[in-house]
């Protein structure tokens, strides 16, 4: 019987004959993007330019951390800290940014509230055109439906939607989900994962738990 051979996390293009989709993690560059192995994008115009067309405003120094195995639809987009500007005086328009003498008020721009590093985890589904705010933390196993904006946290295996995003339902209920985050099949060494994919895939939670690799 042959032995099962894991996909190769370091290839750009893992689909033959789909450009389309690319794996971030051999993508990125920036020091302020994190990806975990196999979460995707896919886009038909142009995937590789991820980094500035679906990363907006991320002048640092917060993070945007993705985990593994997430897949992001065409359109995703993450928009960081950058993008803030103030609200407290009559005008929110970033004069000192546009140059000349207007640069010697750059003060008025410094320490503008963050919401701090922007963190994804394993396992989330992102639909076509979602949209994540600054500061947002999803966790596993969440789906976020197209169209969307996501502007609070997203709990364990929950699916939102909507604008602003609003929590529909949970995939499971409390005590499965906590068995899933004790599993957490995403770090699962690559060949033990080849061996039980269907069971990932489509096997109940008992299921999962009997298949986890032993201590």
């Amino acid at each position: 019987m042959p032995v099962p051979v894991p996909a190769d996390p370091t290839v750009l293009r893992p689909m033959p004959g789909q450009p389309r989709v690319v794996l971030l993690k051999p993508l990125v560059t920036s020091p302020l993007i994190e990806v975990g192995e196999f979460s995707y994008y896919d886009d038909p115009d142009d995937p590789t330019a991820f980094e500035t067309r679906n990363v907006l405003y991320h002048y640092g120094p917060e993070k945007l951390v993705i985990g593994k195995y997430c897949a992001l639809g065409t359109g995703t987009r993450f928009l960081m800290n950058g993008a803030n500007h103030r609200m407290d005086g009559p005008s929110t328009f970033p004069f000192p940014t546009m140059g000349g003498s207007w640069a010697e008020h750059f003060d008025l721009l410094t320490g503008l509230p963050g919401r701090g590093d922007t963190v994804v985890g394993n396992d989330v589904w992102f639909g076509h055109g979602s949209t994540v705010l600054p500061g947002v933390r999803i966790g596993h196993g969440a789906i976020i439906a197209a169209g969307c904006v996501v502007t609070s946290d997203v709990p364990d295996y929950g699916i939102v939607g909507g604008n602003p995003a609003r929590l529909i339902r949970t995939r499971y209920d409390a005590g499965d989900i906590a068995r899933l985050l004790a599993v957490a099949w995403w770090d699962w060494p690559a060949a033990h994962l080849t061996r039980h994919v269907r069971t990932v895939m489509s096997g109940s939670v008992a299921d999962l738990e009997a298949a986890a690799p032993g201590d």
